[in-house]
């Protein structure tokens, strides 16, 4: 591993240097300049369609309990405020309660690799923390996002950290910990330190996202990620708490040997800007991306057996190796969190009525008793080429094919879908449906003058650069 305590005659209380893997990211956060327009481009619509997110959530009265101060009443002077609602409060509280609604309708943007996640869930810190300093342009959040969007999914594409047991959010800790460092002001050695206390804490397990215990936690675990990193930053930035050079390495009490089976992480690409480029919109529906292609498929399909519904034999789908590890569900679903990462409950809802919402997965429209009968009809593959360009760098397809037998001997074509309309590949068919997405979300929410003033604001990308995020901000409460 390269480091002194590893190595034979030396003491083994000296302190090491810094693991490569914190200070790559420090050198990156500080040093690298963003100079793709691309990524800047796509940033600007990564935000609207974020926030559109978090609006949308709103409507839902579980989340919206989760938002405000701890103490009801307290209103933080010069706080953070929470788009969409009329919450001032303090930045730690003010990124949980961003990131819960951002993600709380599994509908904000997708990152697939050897681990899955969504790094606009760092959206969280980034807005909390730059409404600390007035002087902040969106610029310097757009910069911030990418920077984030980079960190999450790098690390992402060679280490799978539910292969042993632990959740995603771990990566939007490390990634928010080390962009919240760096806009607080903190040097190149402080935001190292702080990156060592995201990777010591004890890390969030993924048992809320499986059956039998999947549960809302999933809907609010970013927002827990992003608030902790906000707080380890201002910790060592603010407070001047030291960190822990060794926080992967150390033998026996680093996070490798503790909780990554021994193994150091593997690096496919030196970080830049290839995430946000490459990054995955939910445009369509709201549901767990591996099956945003399956749900595309389905629709197509139906109207072809809405009236034949009671004549299907059974329903071949035809995917990849991480959607059946994930969201290939059997047996009994308890809440719309188990729903909504059930590929089969995804198939069958467009299958009958040709769409699927978010209110789909809420318990009235669960009960139709169509649902739970497609269900137990369908037989779920693996595609191995499917799998492979799954990963491949270049390709990066999300691929889902369905194909329905009737009792009668006949069968319907094979729909195959390899890249949804979010994919980079799909960008120039999926902006127009991203805005719409967007709007519609706004006009849910707001008063028509201020729906208008947003979507002017969000339209010219040198004129939201520009702007100072206080003025950003007010336009959205």
């Amino acid at each position: 591993m390269g480091f002194a305590a590893h190595a034979h005659n030396v003491d083994l209380n000296e302190r090491p240097a810094p693991d490569k893997v914190l200070t790559d990211i420090a050198d990156y956060v500080t040093g690298y300049k963003i100079a793709s327009e691309e990524a800047y481009r796509t940033a600007r619509y990564c935000l609207m369609d974020t926030l559109a997110c978090g609006i949308m959530a709103l409507q839902f009265p579980a989340c919206a309990k989760m938002l405000g101060p701890i103490v009801p009443g307290t209103v933080v002077p010069n706080g953070v405020k929470v788009p969409g609602t009329s919450h001032v409060l303090d930045p730690v509280k003010g990124a949980f309660d961003i990131g819960c609604m951002v993600r709380w309708l599994d509908f904000n943007d997708t990152w697939l690799a050897a681990e899955w996640g969504h790094p606009s869930d760092n959206l969280g810190a980034i807005l909390a923390v730059a409404q600390m300093y007035p002087d902040m342009t969106m610029k310097d959040v757009l910069t911030a996002m990418i920077k984030a969007h980079e960190i999450q999914g790098c690390l992402a594409l060679e280490n799978s950290f539910n292969k042993v047991g632990l959740d995603h959010v771990v990566l939007v800790k490390v990634a928010s910990t080390a962009v919240a460092a760096q806009m607080m002001g903190g040097s190149y050695d402080q935001i190292v330190d702080a990156l060592s206390h995201a990777w010591v804490d004890g890390q969030s397990l993924r048992t809320y996202r499986h059956a039998p215990n999947a549960g809302p936690r999933k809907s609010w675990a970013a927002g827990d990620a992003t608030s902790r990193a906000v707080r380890l930053a201002q910790i060592v930035v603010q407070q001047g708490q030291m960190g822990y050079p060794g926080v992967l390495t150390a033998q026996k009490w680093g996070f490798y040997d503790v909780l990554f089976k021994g193994q150091p992480f593997k690096f496919q690409r030196p970080y830049g800007s290839y995430v946000m480029e490459q990054i995955l919109f939910k445009i369509s529906y709201p549901a767990e991306f591996h099956s945003q292609t399956a749900v595309e498929c389905a629709v197509k399909l139906h109207p072809l057996v809405k009236d034949r519904l009671s004549d299907i034999e059974y329903i071949q789908l035809t995917t990849h190796e991480a959607a059946i590890r994930i969201i290939s569900k059997t047996g009994p679903l308890h809440n719309p969190a188990d729903r909504d990462h059930c590929l089969q409950y995804m198939v069958a809802v467009p299958l009958i009525k040709g769409n699927l919402v978010a209110e789909d997965y809420e318990d009235d429209a669960a009960g139709d008793p169509r649902i739970e009968r497609l269900r137990s009809l369908m037989r779920v593959a693996e595609d191995a080429r499917y799998s492979r360009e799954y990963h491949e760098p270049d390709k990066r397809s999300i691929a889902n094919a369905i194909q329905i037998f009737f009792k009668d001997g006949s069968s319907t074509e094979k729909v195959e879908i390899e890249y949804p309309v979010g994919h980079r590949r799909r960008r120039e068919e999926g902006i127009p449906l991203l805005e719409a997405k967007f709007e519609a979300a706004l006009k849910a929410h707001y008063k028509p003058a201020q729906v208008q003033a947003i979507i002017d604001m969000c339209r010219d990308q040198q004129k939201l650069e520009t702007m100072k995020i206080g003025d950003f901000i007010k336009a959205w409460v």
